[in-house]
């Protein structure tokens, strides 16, 4: 039997779920034609991938493990700019809340801005957009949001880490705001029934992350780190693995297998409902995995850093005995980590009282790892 309180989470978790109900069903596709454009190729056929897709992923998702520094690598940008515009939105709800809208109208704020090293066939998405709060020192993190985070959700954590010397570059993931294609009203070519366009989503992330860390650099910043909520969470740890830059790290939200959150996820319950008559979770998890954390310990260990794990008790998102999984992964590894586990689930973890908690937790952690 629940307790009154997890009923009581429960509840409210599916309230806040059935906010968004713009939500749309598609069926499997493979998406054989991203996978032209990745590295890692290592004489595979893609004439022969229509035949078998299923197995031709299974293969190239072991070519990128076998050389993952290679899948992950790109050209650096060479057209930084900061640009200074109107803060907007970009809410991927039905009906955006105009009190929102109305909080921001005037509101200037500066962004950086560059051109992807990923290409993709959208050119709104393959302008970087990376919202800009600085602080003197040499402290400076990349901040990712969640999977349809709206353009200033995080920005009072950014603050509240401005407060604490610690510079900070929000970066819009892949698809997110004004980075959304036109014909989409969410962040659905990020995570979809695309099997290639979501791992080439995770592969820009990882790769704009990296170049954002770049900029910070050229800027003199010396001691990095990285915060990410969520999908946003999942693309911080894989740019952890392949970047020793990264020394600080704190994932809100964290799971093993990027095919598990979206099998068993409620707020991805539409991407399975569109799939499950077509693939199995167990043949998911393998055309996933080169964009799963669980799979890239070994990297992720290659350099010494702080890391902050936060996941929700009662989450029906990320569930938690993933998280619990992550967590032992860590502890067996000999990772130098911390745990928080918060009495909400995914969704409240953006409503106070939790929210406030929260973001005590990430900018505690933050300031006391960067001292160390």
């Amino acid at each position: 039997m629940l307790s009154h309180y997890a009923q009581y989470m429960y509840d409210w978790e599916h309230r806040l779920t059935s906010v968004d109900n713009n939500r749309v069903i598609r069926p499997l596709e493979w998406g054989l034609d991203w996978a032209q454009r990745w590295p890692c190729q290592n004489g595979c056929a893609p004439a022969q991938a229509a035949n078998d897709p299923a197995q031709f992923f299974v293969d190239f998702n072991r070519r990128i493990l076998a050389a993952s520094d290679e899948f992950y690598s790109y050209s650096r940008p060479t057209d930084f700019r900061l640009e200074t515009r109107e803060v907007k939105v970009f809410s991927t709800r039905e009906t955006p809340d105009s009190r929102l809208e109305a909080k921001v109208t005037g509101t200037l704020a500066q962004f950086l801005r560059f051109t992807s090293p990923v290409k993709t066939p959208y050119p709104e998405n393959n302008r970087v957009n990376a919202r800009w709060f600085p602080a003197r020192g040499r402290r400076a993190i990349v901040l990712l949001p969640h999977w349809n985070a709206d353009a200033i959700a995080y920005t009072g954590l950014c603050r509240v880490l401005n407060m604490l010397g610690i510079a900070v570059l929000r970066m819009s993931l892949p698809y997110h705001d004004i980075r959304m294609p036109p014909e989409l009203g969410r962040a659905d070519y990020a995570v979809s029934a695309n099997i290639g366009r979501t791992i080439d989503a995770v592969r820009q992330g990882v790769v704009d992350i990296r170049s954002c860390l770049d900029w910070l650099e050229q800027q003199g910043y010396t001691r990095l780190g990285i915060v990410g909520t969520s999908l946003g969470s999942c693309y911080a740890f894989i740019a952890a693995a392949h970047d020793p830059r990264i020394r600080v790290a704190a994932f809100n939200h964290a799971s093993t297998y990027f095919a598990d959150v979206v099998w068993h996820g409620q707020s991805t319950r539409h991407i399975r409902q569109g799939i499950e008559q077509q693939i199995t979770l167990e043949a998911l998890r393998k055309a996933w995995l080169a964009i799963s954390p669980m799979a890239y310990f070994d990297q992720f260990s290659r350099w010494p850093r702080k890391s902050l794990i936060v996941y929700a008790k009662y989450d029906l998102t990320f569930l938690p005995e993933f998280s619990r999984n992550i967590v032992e992964e860590f502890a067996r590894q000999g990772l130098d980590h911390r745990v928080v586990v918060l009495p909400c689930g995914h969704y409240t973890m953006g409503e106070a009282p939790y929210k406030y908690i929260d973001g005590w937790q990430l900018a505690s952690f933050m300031r006391t790892a960067f001292a160390a």
